[in-house]
């Protein structure tokens, strides 16, 4: 076995590549720590994501707030690599099919319980049984067995070589199985995060007191945080005026609040990507004619759009990833028919398609954000009727669930693996309707092919072939990458964002963010 240390560009190069042999892994000789005399106490007020259940295993993309009170057995470190966080350490197999993760001892729920290999199997069993559909699906069918060797051992065999698990289990957050709802759905969850899951108002705020057993020795510095989950609340004047400490914003929000001496800017570690999907369930004519969506696509102007919707800090992008990260492809990058926009072209090909753009309505949904109002006015100039439905995030799913529209135009936060961005596109794959229900057999084909590849050039191509078939039949187009913009108030210490989402990680986040002057 070889002890691996990974940095950022390792990543880069293979987000899995502890299943090119036999690793180990472990966690390093001592946290990181927040700077000289951290202060205690205090509540801090953080303003991401939402959270759509208090359930972690059945979330459907809201994965910020939750990690405040669970961990999983490993993380995502700032520099991108996978480090073991509730596991002390991980060895995989030459072959690429067996994972055995080693315990940290004496982690304790929140219950007081010491977490053991059964709990941890539990909870494996939990999401591969019971969450149907669920961000983890596709990997959790991979698992043949999973069982605990002694307390502190827990080994997963897998039917066969499965690159993104070391990555993708730091997304499967581990629970106390004595956790109320456990059989069906969990109402309180009990984690080992932290911070603790306290008093939750759905779409207004969650509570979430210190851990005051915490197994990190001195952490966390904070009494509690308090997590605002309203949706279309002002985060720039509340910010401006002292309410929230921690706030993502959009880039051209976050542009102005740079000016502020009280504010800072920051940024996730990893890009999101910003896309426009069809309805690939139930296209109605005349969208279910490929030559249809690729005139809609020659309407858009990437880089107006990318330089709006980033304010001038995003990339154009025509895949899934930006520039330096290995599943980018230049050559494709640099084919790009869509690199521009070409009206002529997209109304050559409706002619041909034998389509009369003023007698078409698009049902165009969207959240409520500026940006896909740039895409709708886009696509008028062709001479399409528009009916915009803009929608919360509840709402939003809800309407695209029915697929009763055409068009949408959205974005996609950073993951933990790009396996994570190509699921959601999967027939069987989580919450897919942001990409339009695609069903694809030779799409999933190709992507269950790349995760079960050890060499990473191989995977790459698979990767790269599954995407032609999406852009190809024009199942989705992407328009570009941005990192999401993160503002933190002055008297704000040791806190800086990470490679996700997540605001708890080894090498860094809430357990060791303190307040100055706060208490």
């Amino acid at each position: 076995m070889t002890t691996l240390s990974l940095s950022r560009r390792t990543f880069l190069v293979g987000s899995a590549a502890f299943g090119l042999g036999g690793g180990l892994v472990g966690l390093p000789s001592q946290f990181a720590r927040a700077a000289a005399d951290p202060q205690r106490g205090g509540v801090l007020r953080y303003a991401t994501l939402g959270l759509d259940t208090a359930d972690p295993h059945r979330h459907t993309g809201s994965i910020a707030v939750q990690q405040i009170y669970v961990e999983a057995l490993t993380s995502i470190g700032d520099d991108g690599s996978v480090t073991p966080f509730l596991a002390e350490s991980f060895v995989i197999s030459p072959d690429g099919k067996t994972y055995t993760f080693t315990l940290r001892e004496g982690v304790k729920f929140h219950n007081g319980e010491v977490m053991s290999a059964d709990d941890v199997v539990a909870n494996i069993a939990r999401v591969k049984e019971k969450v149907k559909g669920g961000w983890l699906a596709s990997a959790m069918k991979l698992v043949d067995t999973v069982s605990a060797a002694d307390a502190r051992t827990v080994v997963i065999a897998m039917r066969e070589p499965y690159a993104p698990l070391a990555n993708l289990m730091s997304e499967l957050w581990i629970l106390s199985p004595r956790s109320p709802g456990w059989d069906d759905t969990i109402t309180t969850p009990i984690g080992t995060g932290p911070f603790t899951f306290g008093e939750w108002q759905p779409k207004v705020k969650l509570t979430a007191p210190a851990n005051t057993s915490y197994w990190r020795p001195g952490m966390p510095y904070l009494a509690a945080i308090e997590a605002d989950l309203r949706d279309g609340a002002d985060r720039q004047l509340a910010l401006r005026a002292g309410e929230i400490d921690i706030a993502s914003v959009p880039a051209d929000i976050a542009k102005q609040l740079a000016k502020d001496p009280n504010l800072r800017v920051s940024q996730l570690k990893d890009a999101g990507w910003y896309f426009v999907a069809f309805n690939n369930r139930k296209p109605r004519p005349p969208f279910n004619d490929v030559r249809v969506r690729q005139a809609l696509t020659y309407a858009i102007d990437k880089a107006a759009f990318i330089n709006f919707a980033s304010a001038g800090t995003g990339v154009v992008s025509n895949q899934l990833v930006g520039p330096g990260n290995v599943y980018f492809d230049d050559a494709l990058f640099k084919a790009d028919p869509h690199a521009k926009a070409d009206l002529a072209k997209a109304k050559a090909l409706l002619k041909e398609a034998g389509v009369d753009p003023s007698k078409e309505t698009i049902e165009f949904v969207s959240w409520q954000e500026s940006y896909p109002q740039v895409v709708v006015q886009m696509v008028r100039k062709l001479g399409f009727n528009v009916n915009h439905v803009a929608l919360d995030d509840i709402g939003t799913q809800k309407r695209l669930g029915q697929y009763d529209w055409d068009m949408n135009c959205m974005s996609s936060g950073p993951r933990a693996d790009i396996f994570l961005r190509y699921v959601r596109m999967m027939s069987d794959g989580p919450n897919p309707v942001l990409w339009g229900g695609i069903q694809d057999p030779a799409f999933d084909a190709l992507v269950n092919k790349a995760v079960a590849e050890t060499d990473l050039a191989t995977r790459r191509q698979h990767y790269l072939d599954a995407w032609k078939i999406v852009t190809d039949k024009y199942y989705v187009v992407a328009l570009g990458m941005d990192a999401d913009q993160i503002v933190i108030r002055k008297g704000v210490e040791g806190y800086e964002p990470g490679f996700t989402w997540s605001p708890n990680r080894v090498d860094g986040g809430v357990a060791q963010t303190w307040l100055a002057g706060r208490s």
